[in-house]
């Protein structure tokens, strides 16, 4: 499945360093394209049930989804796995930052629910229905600090900055094409008597927060939330000032997904009584280390870097033709972009390479990280080599070389021998092999005759395969 190329990446973004993903249990994420997606007849809870997953549709920012140091995070993006792990469904995540476009892929029931940091209103009352509120927000004006701003006092500062709303007549307030920072900014304007020069830019609202702060432009909408979270790493914006009352943020179902929005219901309203939400809420809008993150090489929305070592990965990748990011998130996966990890069972290195495998390829504990990754995808070529003629498509040949490079290439061969026999097709992974994988460790398999490597734990390379597939996924929308 393939992510839009067009979404709209923010570039501006900050989250918290610490995330709660530790915490959480993680099941099947997985990304596609939102403009491609076929309209399935999904209506309610009972059905999405039948389908065996929740179909959701997010934002790339600094609130709802962004990638930290090769980890996907985000606000939104937390709550909805444990929201799918309370359904015991399969999250599909979708990211798109076009507002109109979700609320129409929503109405044609190609997604279930929109996760975003949606004010609830009237008018979006007609089109949609929705959850308990997440939290409450006001849509503030960002504006920018003067010059010497640190060495003014409190009054000094007050007075120079906007504070009543009828000073806006005459200024230029950018917002938010089709946004509801319009809609209110435009009833302002009618309430102060005209005169507020309101543009509407196919923007989203965090970058144009970018843009006061750069000096680009002056004035700008966005809720509180947000404005609170940009402000802690650019001191120099003030989102002091109000221009509505406090409003709800939620969750958005169709129109008739009464059941669907009941579940949901119940389980938000004993979920934000819990010390996760907490936790959680605290992370993503209270923590001031939010500039750390911002500032940092791998935060992946403002520098497009995943790891330190993206310009190695990238240039050995292309001597065996494979994406950079699948061995970016290979390379997570194994170590945490650590050089210096070491295994249990004595694996080491960026790609954990077992002592004997590292020894065929010249490297040791003591290579360069350009050396361990070389070895490792000279590795990955051999095993590239052994499938090949098998296998020949080429995205199933990537998970039978994933698995094997987890595991062993002799487990992965006996999973292929056990399905053959079975009736299975022993050149595809999802609900084949992986699944004979999992039955050699019981007994009445790893005994039989077909079987040349007896017993495995096939549980963790059934995780694996799914896991790097996924966070690759994840890479290809940044």
């Amino acid at each position: 499945m393939k992510i839009n190329n067009k979404l709209v990446i923010v570039l501006l973004v900050t989250l918290l360093p610490g995330i709660l993903g530790s915490c959480f249990r993680n099941r099947e994420i997985r990304f596609r394209d939102v403009t491609a997606m076929k309209s399935e007849k999904v209506a309610d809870l009972e059905e999405i049930r039948e389908e065996g997953k929740l179909r959701v549709v997010t934002e790339y920012n600094s609130i709802s989804y962004f990638i930290y140091r090769g980890q996907p995070m985000g606000f939104q993006y937390q709550m909805l796995q444990e929201l799918a792990n309370h359904l015991e469904l399969e999250l599909e995540v979708d990211v798109n930052n076009n507002l109109k476009e979700n609320f129409e892929h929503l109405a044609r029931n190609e997604v279930d629910l929109i996760a975003m940091n949606l004010t609830v209103t009237g008018d979006r009352k007609d089109q949609v229905n929705f959850t308990l509120p997440l939290l409450q927000t006001r849509q503030v004006l960002v504006q920018r600090k003067p010059r010497n701003w640190e060495v003014m006092n409190s009054r000094q500062l007050e007075s120079w900055l906007l504070r009543n709303q009828l000073e806006l007549t005459g200024k230029t307030v950018y917002v938010q094409e089709g946004s509801v920072y319009a809609s209110r900014l435009r009833s302002l304007s009618d309430e102060v008597g005209g005169g507020i020069d309101i543009r509407e830019v196919p923007m989203e609202s965090e970058q144009l927060v970018q843009r006061v702060a750069l000096g680009e432009i002056d004035y700008a909408v966005c809720d509180e939330n947000v404005g609170l979270v940009n402000a802690t790493y650019f001191p120099q914006l003030d989102v002091g000032t109000a221009i509505s009352f406090p409003q709800h943020v939620a969750w958005a179902v169709r129109n008739g997904a009464d059941s669907l929005k009941s579940e949901i219901d119940d389980w938000l309203y004993q979920y934000k009584k819990s010390r996760r939400y907490a936790l959680l809420y605290n992370k993503y809008f209270r923590n001031q280390h939010s500039a750390n993150i911002f500032n940092s090489d791998y935060y992946v929305l403002s520098s497009g870097k995943i790891s330190q070592y993206d310009e190695i990965i990238k240039r050995e990748s292309k001597r065996i033709g494979w994406d950079w990011r699948i061995i970016a998130s290979m390379i997570f996966q194994e170590s945490r972009f650590n050089p210096e990890a070491v295994s249990w069972a004595g694996a080491f290195g960026l790609m954990q390479l077992m002592p004997g495998t590292a020894k065929n390829y010249g490297v040791s504990m003591s290579s360069s990280p350009e050396d361990q990754i070389r070895a490792g995808i000279s590795f990955i070529q051999w095993l590239d080599d052994r499938f090949r003629d098998e296998i020949t498509d080429e995205e199933e040949r990537i998970k039978f070389i994933l698995a094997s490079y987890n595991i062993g290439y002799g487990h992965i061969q006996d999973a292929r021998r056990l399905a053959e026999h079975y009736g299975a097709d022993p050149n595809i992974w999802h609900g084949n092999v992986e699944d004979w994988l999992l039955k050699k460790s019981e007994p009445r398999y790893y005994n039989d005759q077909l079987v040349k490597y007896g017993y495995v734990r096939g549980i963790e390379t059934y995780n694996y395969v799914r896991q790097v597939i996924d966070r690759y996924e994840h890479y290809k929308t940044s």
